[in-house]
Formats: structure tokens, C-alpha cells, sequence
């Protein structure tokens, strides 16, 4: 017991005499337009390191006496290499240290969407637009039973009382179809529940179907794809039409 206990008081009394004798290492990162936070910093030999905090500083503690490799690096600059020797119970000031650009780096990506007419060909998205002369091989009383006949698209009755439904695009739910009527969504959610069953097929000039995930411009509800229908214009459609 008593061997055990001048063991662990000796463990104690060298680690004691190691901090003691242990460095620091200190300094600025900067680059030509100002101090640079968040910047890695690490002393490989020993596989200490850190970052910079808000202003730019790093502080390394706990270093052994001797020669260290310093590097420092960051995305968009080249990686800095310094090699630092430290004496027992120093503390190093680097002072500024300058990271350089990169030569070549990528250039900003920027995401935008536009809700413009394109002519199909320019689209990013395939777009698949059906006429009515789809519509008068199989005539339908409203566009909800009419775009079943688009090859990917499928139309499912969920209330038989209400005779409400959904539309499914590549097996999604309903609810990631996003409606639209000229270009406007109607009545958001709800839109393939009530908003088809109201829509005749006279009012229609064409259909528009996007397969496919639309989020980036349409929002969440275009997971599964866009059905947009686009109305004919008052001043050229006929007075009068009739559906039998």
C-alpha cells in the first residue's frame, strides 16, 4: 500500500514538473482586408491545435519545449506552414500571420427561380403539355377525371361520399402535388381536394405537367410535381360552349 502511494505521489510530482515546463504559442491571422475568424490552427507534431475566435486571435497551450510545425489554414487561402522553435516555460507571440488567397477557387453559386413564360425547349424541367384533343378521346365531365389519362399521373378519389380526391404524380401523395392555375397556385393544400372537380374542360386551353420535384421555385407542396392549367383567353374562346 505504502509502495502504491510514493508511485502515484512521484506520477503527480512529474506531471507537476512537465506543466510547469510546458509552452504557449499565440498570434494574429489576418489577410490583406482584416483580421480572419474561425481559422484552423494546428501544431501537427504534437496534434494540438484550435481556431481563431472572432477577432482573429489563436492561443496554443500545453506545448513541449523544442521545434513545431505551424499550420494554419482556411477555405480560400493557401495553407501557411511556419515552423516555431519554443523554450521551456515560453509563451511565443507570433504576431500577424498573413494567409494569401487561392489562385483558383469556385466562383459564387447562386440558385434563382423565375416564374416567366420560357418557350419548352428553354425550360430546365421537362414539361410534358397536353392539349384537349387528348381530352375528346375520352370525354370527361371535369379536368380531376380528365388527366388521368396522363401517363404518370393518376388521379384517386379519397372521400366516395364528398367525391373529393387527390392527384398522385410517380407514386408521391396528393398532398406533394402542387395545383396551379395559370401560373397561380389555388387554394394551397387544398387545391387537388376541391379545385379540379370545379374546373370543366371547355375552360381549358391546355395542360401543363411538370414529373417531378419542384421545390426550388414552387415550394414544398411540388415535391412530387406541378399540374398547371392554363385557361382559355376571354377575348378569343366562343360565347358559348356545351358539354354532352
Amino acid at each position: 500500500m505504502m509502495f502504491r502511494l510514493m508511485i502515484s505521489i512521484l506520477w503527480m510530482a512529474l506531471a507537476i514538473v512537465v506543466k510547469s515546463q510546458s509552452a504557449s504559442l499565440s498570434g494574429l491571422v489576418r489577410d490583406a482586408n482584416g483580421p480572419l475568424p474561425y481559422v484552423n490552427v494546428a501544431v501537427g507534431e504534437q496534434g494540438k491545435g484550435g481556431s481563431t475566435d472572432a477577432s482573429g486571435r489563436f492561443r496554443i497551450d500545453g506545448l513541449a519545449a523544442g521545434k513545431h510545425r505551424l499550420s494554419i489554414s482556411s477555405l480560400g487561402y493557401s495553407e501557411l506552414h511556419r515552423t516555431v522553435e519554443l523554450k521551456p516555460e515560453e509563451h511565443l507571440d507570433l504576431g500577424a500571420l498573413i494567409l494569401a488567397p487561392q489562385a483558383a477557387q469556385l466562383n459564387e453559386v447562386v440558385i434563382t427561380g423565375t416564374m416567366r413564360e420560357v418557350s419548352r425547349s428553354s425550360s430546365p424541367v421537362p414539361v410534358e403539355v397536353i392539349t384537349p384533343a387528348l381530352f375528346r378521346r375520352d370525354p370527361a365531365p371535369a379536368l380531376f377525371d380528365a388527366v388521368g389519362m396522363v401517363n404518370g399521373v393518376r388521379p384517386q378519389i379519397n372521400c366516395s361520399v364528398c367525391n373529393t380526391g387527390d392527384i398522385h404524380i410517380n407514386g408521391m401523395e396528393g398532398p406533394y402535388t402542387m395545383i396551379l392555375i395559370d401560373g397561380m397556385p389555388i387554394v394551397s393544400g387544398l387545391s387537388t381536394v376541391y379545385g379540379l372537380s370545379g374546373i370543366p374542360i371547355s375552360l381549358v386551353e391546355r395542360v401543363e405537367v411538370v414529373k417531378g420535384p419542384g421545390s426550388s421555385l414552387y415550394g414544398s407542396e411540388a415535391m412530387g410535381g406541378i399540374v398547371n392549367v392554363i385557361t382559355k383567353d376571354p377575348a378569343l374562346a366562343p360565347r358559348a360552349s356545351v358539354d354532352l
